[in-house]
């Protein structure tokens, strides 16, 4: 799969080294102007107060399956919009996922120390399903559905009183898992 990761940071160039190592094609990109139509999967790795900018810069992107892992920490999506994931949506007109916001950049390169795999919770459109379960698979999570688009501000949410107010202040970056007993 032919993947353009959209950002430098943590999370775009860590999934980035996940995906190349698993075989996917990975196009990567600053916030500058690009053309992604060779791409299968878009991942949108900026900041939210670059969103809009980035999306201005972007070609080819209409209609692309696009994921998008940035959580809204002291910033406010765009007017009339939930979350930055349905503003994306909006913008794109493509199947569209929240997934990558949970879990920790950091710990990128020690997935393979745990002893089961840890879980990653996304939720968006089910047109992305396919596409984003792979990903997902192949960076070395196990997927967890967690509903619909209209969820992303939800696990925005989540995401922002896990790692933010709650548990990394006592623990640390951590990894998580959502599963039945007989799977851990």
């Amino acid at each position: 799969m032919k993947v353009a990761v959209v950002g430098r940071g943590n999370v775009g160039v860590g999934l980035a080294d996940l995906w190349e190592g698993a075989g996917h094609e990975v196009i990567s990109i600053g916030r500058g102007s690009a053309d992604v139509s060779d791409a299968d999967a878009v991942l949108l790795a900026v900041p939210s107060e670059a969103l809009a900018e980035v999306l201005d810069g972007l070609r080819s992107i209409e209609g692309k399956t696009v994921i998008y892992p940035t959580n809204l920490l002291g910033v406010a999506p765009p007017e009339g919009f939930p979350s930055n994931a349905e503003y994306v949506k909006s913008r794109t007109n493509g199947p569209t996922a929240k997934s990558f916001n949970i879990n920790f950049a950091s710990l990128y390169e020690r997935l393979g120390e745990a002893s089961c795999t840890p879980s990653n919770l996304w939720c968006g459109d089910e047109e992305a399903r396919d596409v984003v379960e792979r990903l997902n698979r192949d960076a070395g999570f196990d997927p967890v559905y967690a509903g619909p688009l209209e969820n992303a501000a939800a696990q925005e949410d989540f995401a922002h009183t896990a790692l933010v107010d709650g548990v990394v202040s006592s623990m640390g970056p951590f990894l998580y898992r959502y599963a039945p007993p007989d799977r851990f």
